[in-house]
């Protein structure tokens, strides 16, 4: 097993990296500073906000009118994360520009999947709390509604107690248990309670519990607090650790549910396992200089994984109390990531590529989003 370095190890280095590329914690310490040296070829460093403001409008180039999608490589799933990323970035700036293009999503895509419902009951999930962010933005009830309609769908044809004790398939072909749809299943369960009232609420709130039981339980959570990619059912009565890939995402989706689940019920053995879990990320999966790296970019999926990893850690973030140490910490991470894209991972119109610790690989929308997903944190963190 690999020695894992210290958190406390993690933070020097990160400091240290920013201090010596120039790409700013203001002394080394302080908030991201607009003067300081910059990548990209100009004089000075945006702030943030401005980065993702010029990042989502490169972003945007990739839309779909017609099809409320992007171009490819993009695909099904990569657009509900994009769809997310703009309502994350209009919370967070307060520009709401991009809300018509909430609503012609809404409507456009489902001449590809009515409902969003495909054979994938993570796609699905990844749509539910697409339209759940764009609710909480809008308040628009037909898209709280649309994810009611998404999760009763996984939770009728998905659930299944027959393999593994519990837990969703990953698709309707129903032969492998894993970690993202479970994730996103709690993550939808926690948020729809905390969205509705009465027996509707406490339905939710009774899935996500049940959901997280069951995960807990199911040995995906190795004994570094990594989650792994899903679970070897080989025995369906004794299911075990499958041991592959933690990637970025499976650590970070599980936070999100955590949080919302821990305002659901007040579970005090919540936010502590979901600290344990971002601690664990930012120990083991990362660069030397501190910057979250997947073990492969390749492909139309793993582009996508590390931003969803930093949007959830912005929700713990928002969780913990403030000026803790724990949230010195997580903005202290984001920041250097943010920094590290900017600088390091730019290419042409402010393109941001897989590599966030560079150099700069390729441009599409999978990889705009991702990369915008870090820095709407970041700048959320200030």
């Amino acid at each position: 097993m690999p020695k894992k370095s210290s958190l406390h190890d993690f933070l020097l280095l990160s400091f240290c990296f920013l201090c010596i590329t120039g790409i700013a914690l203001g002394g080394c310490g302080g908030s991201a500073s607009a003067s300081s040296a910059s990548g990209a070829g100009s004089s000075t460093t945006p702030a943030v906000s401005q980065q993702a403001a010029l990042g989502v409008q490169t972003l945007q180039g990739w839309y779909s009118q017609s099809s409320g999608l992007y171009a490819s490589p993009s695909g099904w799933w990569n657009a509900a994360n994009a769809i997310t990323a703009l309502a994350n970035y209009e919370r967070v700036s307060g520009d709401q520009s991009y809300d018509s293009v909430l609503s012609n999503t809404f409507t456009a895509a489902q001449k590809t999947h009515p409902n969003f419902i495909n054979s994938y009951y993570d796609d699905q999930g990844w749509w539910a709390l697409a339209w759940i962010d764009a609710y909480d933005l809008t308040k628009n009830a037909s898209y709280l509604s649309m994810a009611e309609t998404i999760f009763t769908n996984i939770a009728t044809n998905g659930w299944d107690t027959t393999v593994c004790g519990g837990g969703v398939w990953w698709s309707t072909a129903k032969t492998y248990k894993n970690a993202i749809p479970n994730e996103l299943f709690l993550a939808i369960a926690a948020k729809l309670a905390n969205r509705t009232t009465g027996s509707a609420s406490a339905a939710y709130l009774n899935w996500a519990q049940k959901e997280w039981s069951w995960f807990k339980a199911s040995g995906m959570i190795n004994e570094q607090n990594l989650v792994n990619d899903g679970l070897n059912s080989t025995n369906p009565s004794a299911c075990v650790n499958n041991g592959k890939n933690t990637w970025t995402y499976n650590q970070g989706v599980i936070l999100g549910g955590l949080v919302e689940l821990s305002q659901a019920d007040q579970d005090a053995t919540l936010l502590p396992q979901a600290e344990a879990i971002a601690n664990a990320a930012l120990a083991n999966l990362v660069t030397p200089n501190g910057i979250l790296n997947e073990t492969t970019v390749s492909g139309g999926d793993t582009p996508q994984f590390k931003g969803i990893f930093m949007r959830n850690l912005m929700a713990l973030y928002s969780a913990l109390p403030s000026a803790s140490t724990l949230q010195t910490q997580y903005k202290t991470f984001a920041e250097a990531n943010a920094a590290s894209i900017w600088t390091n991972d730019q290419g042409t119109n402010h393109e941001f590529g897989g590599n966030w610790q560079g150099p700069f690989d390729s441009a599409d929308a999978t990889r705009q989003t991702s990369a915008l997903d870090a820095l709407i944190a970041a700048d959320a963190m200030q």
